[in-house]
C-alpha cells in the first residue's frame, strides 16, 4: 500500500445508527459532526479548529 503524497491521511466514518460522521485528522485530533462539508472544512482548516492530542510522556 502507498502513501499519500505529503503523507497526509484524513478519515470519515459514518456512526452507524445515527447521522453523525466522525472524522480523524492526519494530526490525530478527532471530530464528529452531522455534515459532511463542516467535517472536511474542520479538517482542511489548519491550524485553526483544532489541535493534535496533548501526548502525555
Amino acid at each position: 500500500m502507498s502513501t499519500p503524497a505529503g503523507g497526509e491521511v484524513y478519515r470519515v466514518d459514518w456512526l452507524p445508527g445515527t447521522d453523525v460522521l466522525h472524522g480523524t485528522c492526519h494530526c490525530g485530533a478527532e471530530h464528529t459532526a452531522p455534515d459532511p462539508v463542516g467535517m472536511w472544512e474542520w479538517m482542511l482548516g489548519h491550524p485553526e479548529g483544532h489541535r493534535p492530542p496533548e501526548r502525555t510522556a
